[in-house]
């Protein structure tokens, strides 16, 4: 059945329509008034000039102090192997034997022989004193030559077998080997049971100092010359005026910082003709043996001092042009750059000294969603030696009285 409407229905839906988008003009208007947003919190750190730090990063491996491969000094069979693979031994420890059966035999026979040519002796020495009581009577002068040569023969022979004497003792004393100085073992090449020779060309384990442990470290000899140029003409304050004695410190592969500090050990006197650095040798105590040869570091060595602005690293970045930049909340409340023409190195932080003054507030976190000119609420903020901000409390009010 078909429907009608009356003029009056229509006119009713028709208002109805109407009321409903005025009510939808006043929710988006309320709406777009409470979408203002308001000024984006920063965290700041006030800038203050001070005395800081210089420093310079490199990387590094660690080397043993003392390195010896081990090798038998005489042939046998390995009879025993009296140290732990990857322990620590001292100096005189034992760490091999080889069969010493034909050297006991060998000293036992050579003290034979020297037994008989030291019986020898008196007799000979007896017949040249018979020879000069006869010297007047009848004997004639080349009897006692001969009886002289008889002792001197006899002498040299008793000499002859001492000395054979030590030789096998000595070989006897190379069947035990021993460490020559403390220090860490390698895994064992040879085991018991497996024969070995004199000088051979495989060593049987290496052994390896690791307290103290070097660290060696590359310089660029640009940069090198330019930290010396910079202590000559007074620019650090460094006590001793020399970049060899400068403090070194450690920060290992896990992140962690090295507990030591280490001192330049050894320059070398030339630079390398492939790569342009400088080799540094650095000396570092081990005690807890937490460094091992071959484990990558990372070497901060503190060269002197200067007086400027440090700038944690990561408020800062660099430009096109490889300026350090950084963002600062200007006296407005508004984000502003700034370009540093020229930065330092000062542990976790760029040290400057123009383009920024006492009182001046850093952006250090917060920075990355805004842009210059855009209005911020500061908040008071410090970095820590992580860098990690650490916004400080506000103040408290002083209760009324």
């Amino acid at each position: 059945m078909a429907k009608y409407f009356t003029l009056s229905s229509i006119l009713f839906v028709a208002a109805l329509v109407v009321a409903g988008c005025s009510d939808q003009e006043k929710q988006q208007a309320a709406g777009g008034a409470g979408a203002a947003r308001p000024p984006s919190p920063v965290s700041v750190v006030i800038m203050k000039k001070s005395v800081q730090p210089l420093t310079t990063i490199l990387s590094g491996r660690a080397e043993a102090v003392q390195s010896a491969d081990i090798r038998p000094q005489i042939g046998g069979v390995i009879k025993e192997v009296s140290f732990r693979e990857g322990g620590f031994v001292k100096a005189g420890d034992l760490l091999y034997k080889i069969d010493d059966a034909t050297y006991v035999a060998s000293v036992e026979e050579a003290k034979a022989a020297l037994e008989k040519a030291e019986a020898s002796v008196p007799s000979a020495a007896a017949n040249v004193q018979r020879y000069e009581r006869l010297a007047n009577t009848g004997a004639t002068q080349k009897d006692y030559e001969t009886a002289q040569a008889t002792l001197l023969e006899a002498q040299a022979s008793v000499a002859q077998a001492r000395a054979t004497l030590q030789t096998a003792k000595i070989n006897l004393a190379f069947t035990e080997i021993r460490a020559p100085f403390d220090g860490v073992t390698s895994a064992t090449n040879y085991s018991i049971g497996n024969l070995v020779t004199a000088g051979q060309a495989d060593a049987l384990m290496t052994l390896r100092k690791i307290n103290p442990i070097y660290i060696k470290l590359n310089e660029s000899s640009v940069n090198l010359l330019r930290l010396r140029a910079a202590i000559a003409a007074g620019n650090l304050k460094n006590n001793a005026g020399d970049v060899d004695k400068a403090d070194i410190r450690l920060t290992m592969e896990d992140g962690t910082e090295y507990p030591s500090v280490g001192k330049i050990d050894m320059s070398e006197m030339a630079v390398s003709t492939t790569t342009g650095t400088v080799s540094i040798r650095t000396l570092f105590d081990n005690p807890q043996n937490l460094i091992l040869p071959g484990m990558y570091v990372r070497a901060t060595i503190t060269v002197g001092e200067e007086n400027g602005f440090a700038i944690p690293q990561r408020a800062g970045s660099r430009n096109a042009e490889g300026f350090l930049t950084a963002k600062f909340v200007n006296a407005d409340n508004k984000v502003e750059t700034r370009t540093f023409a020229s930065s330092k190195l000062s542990g976790n932080n760029w040290l400057v000294t123009d383009n920024v003054k006492d009182g001046d507030k850093l952006i250090v976190d917060g920075f990355q969603w805004i842009g210059d000119g855009a209005t911020v609420k500061p908040i008071p903020s410090e970095v820590d030696a992580k860098g990690l901000v650490i916004q400080q409390a506000p103040a408290t009010e002083a209760p009324k009285s």
